[in-house]
């Protein structure tokens, strides 16, 4: 598996953030995830957007961490916000999001970041599942859907 930093407009990155606006919607009937991101919001050091390609250089795998600072959604001060983690489903059961946000958290941490967060939903238990054995626990509600019954934090001190 090759991971590659891309920018979040990058055309794969597009294709991927189509897909998993498709899940969302067929989990949750909202249309997607509408929290507001740019592309800029994941250039370093402030962040940083990867994909994983396969051995036939299809992407495959998603994930980005954007920084956090105290703010009136909730953040702390150090925070880096965990977005867009996605694995297309034939690539599913392979470790790759745990590769993913192993990668991810690496970058955050060198990036002087302190604490990776991260929200999901109760129609997401595969990801509440790979959060929680990967040393996330559930923390006060932040961001766009902190007031959504179905919406779930999770922290991590890195």
């Amino acid at each position: 598996m090759n991971i590659r930093r891309v920018r979040f407009d990058h055309p794969d990155a597009l294709e991927l953030n189509d897909e998993v606006q498709a899940e969302y919607h067929l989990r949750y009937g909202d249309g997607g995830d509408a929290t507001v991101l740019d592309a800029i919001d994941f250039d370093p050091p402030r962040g940083v957007y990867l994909i994983a390609y396969d051995e036939h250089d299809r992407p495959v795998a998603t994930g980005g961490w954007r920084s956090q600072d105290r703010n009136e959604e909730g953040n702390e001060d150090g925070d880096a916000e965990l977005k867009r983690m996605f694995v297309v489903a034939r690539m599913r059961g392979r470790g790759l999001a745990r590769r993913m946000l192993t990668a991810l958290e690496e970058d955050a941490r060198a990036a002087g970041r302190i604490r990776m967060v991260l929200e999901t939903g109760t129609k997401q238990p595969e990801a509440i599942a790979l959060y929680t054995s990967s040393g996330y626990a559930p923390c006060v509600k932040f961001g766009y859907y902190r007031h959504y019954e179905d919406s779930r934090c999770f922290a991590k001190e890195l």
